[in-house]
């Protein structure tokens, strides 16, 4: 894995509260295919919180406002490079498979809330799963069921969406009905002034092509079809503010 440089201390900014929340395009910037696919060396900001630089200034922005009013916001996960989500696909394709899943099977199974390495949004140091720190869980804190009525993260989720978008920070995967693709994610938030630029580059590389080139478990079996499907569904069939 390549070193990554962490700045414990900077200046959150006061900028992000007084710019609209979503910035289209303001720049076009040039993202390497090693960048967006999570193989690059980026600078990444706050030890435990692992985000470009106007994403974490945003986030501590969110995190300080989010303790005042009695939760604190814990990271569970931000930047994950390529690697680190190899490792997660294979242990879940080793698992699955030993189970009984034939391989086609087992990738069906992964990607309800798993992605193919290479095609993450944590890939890009802009999206971040968190939770409440301050109620006491057991098991999985991941869990959709912990966020709805009744659950532990119930007020911290009603809160979020009351305020999440004043610090630039949107849900990626909607409980929309009609929504296709990665299960519902009530956790998951993405930083959009850099991600939609991100996915706007993403979208023009050759997805297929570049799979074909990697040789993590499973990818042997994808097809044509399989990777088109999985662009549409997974990848572009999210909260539409964020495309």
């Amino acid at each position: 894995m390549k070193r990554r440089t962490f700045i414990k201390t900077a200046s959150a900014s006061g900028l992000a509260c007084t710019l609209p929340p979503i910035l289209p395009n303001m720049y076009d910037p040039d993202y390497s295919t090693a960048e967006l696919m999570g193989k690059a060396d980026i600078e990444l900001f706050g030890e435990g919180i692992n985000l470009k630089k106007e994403a974490y200034e945003s986030f501590l922005e969110m995190k300080k406002a989010a303790y005042a009013d009695g939760f604190d916001i814990q990271m569970v996960s931000s930047y994950r490079d390529f690697y680190h989500q190899e490792r997660i696909w294979e242990r879940k394709y080793v698992r699955f498979t030993e189970d009984g899943m034939s391989p086609l099977e087992a990738i069906d199974k992964i990607i309800e809330y798993s992605t193919i390495p290479g095609t993450s949004r944590h890939h890009w140091g802009t999206d971040i799963d968190i939770i409440d720190g301050n109620p006491k869980v057991t098991g999985g804190v991941l869990d959709p069921d912990k966020f709805e009525a009744g659950g532990p993260f119930e007020e911290f989720k009603g809160w979020l969406d009351e305020n999440s978008t004043k610090y630039g920070f949107y849900l990626v995967y909607t409980n929309n009905p009609r929504r296709r693709g990665f299960k519902y994610e009530p956790w998951h938030y993405s930083y959009a002034s850099i991600s939609i630029p991100m996915l706007t580059e993403y979208r023009k590389l050759n997805i297929l092509k570049l799979m074909q080139k990697e040789n993590f478990l499973g990818s042997e079996h994808f097809t044509t079809g399989f990777i088109k499907t999985y662009v549409q569904d997974n990848i572009l069939d999210i909260n539409p503010v964020l495309l």
